[in-house]
């Protein structure tokens, strides 16, 4: 699609009385929103224990009008589909539901003097749910577009993060009953708006295991020790050459194993990261990793007078890497609406939920939830909700010109 008549497609939209209405109460609404936000937060749910905080956000679905359940993965799915519209393809919008960090009490989340939300979860991807409540009471202002080749679908995720593998996401574009009618997937992780994903960050997991018969440090001397096989495992592969492109990365984010300084380990483990934009440097990646892992066991064997160590490599993740072409017509939308609304964002590859659809050749994108957020990942993490209106009105105005004309 020319810019020219995506430009001309969001602004002709972006006029009409209803949308304005719906663009002007996101703004009105704000301390709603937040309070919003500070509500869901509070519902802890780490990953693959979001029921609860599911369960929640089903129930603020229904009270905006929107039919909402649970599906056999534990997302939330909400429509807004009028009689005679089933036939139509749907544009998700999508937030996930899990965080790293779960709150301990109620307390742990909580507004500061300044304004900021703060505590485990509350950008990352509090930010993304309150946006999908939002957006969800929004649509339910303005109604659904006359016209319209699509119908929204509005669906908060599970298993996103971590060895959640993007668990949700995957059951919706490939097991669910809405797997082959979803046309593109907006996807809202975190706070900003200052970048759009449109390259997926491909990974694969790994936990790397070595062991052996253990015993004590003086007596037992000698026998092989599943300690000094994975230290050297993780040295032979953090050896692997990493310059040149495709960008790539590796990473040992855990380490355990033993009890006692005076004791062999019995068992030592590790778990592996391995990143890059194309999956061809991924496997060759995970060759290097593999032929660590026997490197390390043949030479502790060798050196051991008795009891021999033995390695396992067991993967626990796999994000495929793909990227979103850049004629497609949900970027030339996106462009667009960030040009009627001031924003000046970025293309960027990131590892979210878009991989899946990515990967499948469904349209998809990141994006941000609008205001400012940092310490992703840790229990001290913050969001501050000033200027988040202008997130969630590109968030509504996006959805809205999708439902209107399309992603293809």
């Amino acid at each position: 699609m020319a810019n020219a008549l995506a430009a001309g497609a969001v602004s002709e939209i972006a006029q009409r009385r209803e949308i304005r209405d719906a663009l002007q109460w996101l703004t009105r609404e704000k301390h709603w929103i937040t309070d919003i936000q500070l509500q869901l937060c509070r519902v802890p749910a780490p990953t693959f224990l979001e029921q609860k905080r599911a369960e929640w956000m089903a129930e603020q679905f229904r009270e905006y009008g929107w039919r909402a359940h649970l599906d056999p993965a534990g997302n939330v799915v909400a429509t807004l589909a009028e009689e005679g519209d089933d036939a139509l393809p749907y544009i998700a919008l999508t937030a996930h539901l899990d965080t790293v960090f779960a709150p301990r009490l109620r307390e742990d989340i909580y507004i500061d003097s300044d304004g900021k939300l703060r505590g485990p979860g509350v950008a990352d991807n509090g930010a993304g749910l309150a946006a999908l409540l939002a957006t969800a009471r929004a649509l339910s202002i303005c109604g659904l577009p006359e016209g319209r080749v699509a119908n929204p679908v509005l669906v908060a995720n599970v298993g996103e993060e971590g060895e959640g593998n993007l668990s949700g996401i995957r059951y919706l574009c490939n097991q669910s009953k809405l797997a082959k009618r979803v046309a593109a997937y907006v996807v809202v992780d975190g706070a900003h708006t200052d970048h759009i994903t449109v390259r997926a960050l491909g990974s694969r997991r790994f936990d790397l295991t070595f062991t052996g018969h253990g015993g004590h440090s003086w007596s037992d001397s000698g026998i092989g020790n599943p300690v000094h096989a994975l230290a050297r495992a993780i040295t032979f592969f953090t050896e692997t050459p990493m310059n040149g492109g495709p960008r790539s990365a590796i990473n040992v984010g855990v380490m355990e194993g033993g009890a006692s300084v005076n004791a062999i380990a019995s068992q030592a483990r590790a778990k592996v990261d391995i990143r890059s934009e194309s999956n061809a440097r991924i496997d060759e990646l995970v060759v290097a990793l593999h032929d660590a892992a026997e490197r390390a066991q043949d030479f502790e064997n060798q050196r051991a007078a008795s009891g021999k160590v033995s390695g396992r490599l067991k993967e626990i993740g796999s994000r495929p890497a793909a990227r979103l072409p850049e004629n497609a017509a949900i970027l030339q939308f996106a462009r667009s609406v960030d040009g009627h609304l001031g924003i000046r964002a970025h293309l960027e590859c990131s590892s979210t939920d878009a991989n899946v659809p990515l990967s499948l050749g469904i349209p998809a994108l990141s994006i941000g939830a609008g205001g400012q957020g940092g310490g992703a990942h840790t229990p001290a993490e913050w969001f501050s909700p000033e200027g988040r209106d202008l997130g969630l009105k590109r968030i509504l105005l996006l959805l809205i010109t999708l439902l209107r004309h399309g992603a293809a």
